[in-house]
């Protein structure tokens, strides 16, 4: 699947210094920018939920522990 992206000249110039330095294509850069943003993403909404659920079922231990 092709996708065009349009750029602006700090864009141009990071992409075009990235991939010189990692010694890979500009496309490779932006293939690895977006799907790091994702793992990110999604990281954070399980952490987040995990942590809801560790409070709904320990909160009131926690609680006890904080107030001795």
């Amino acid at each position: 699947m092709a996708l065009t992206v349009r750029t602006d000249p700090a864009l141009e110039e990071a992409l075009s210094a990235l991939s010189e330095v990692e010694g890979t294509s500009r496309q490779e850069i932006i293939r690895r920018a977006v799907l790091d943003r994702y793992e990110r993403t999604g990281h954070g909404s399980r952490v987040a939920e995990s942590t809801k659920k560790m409070v709904d079922r320990w909160g009131d231990v926690l609680e006890r522990l904080g107030s001795e």
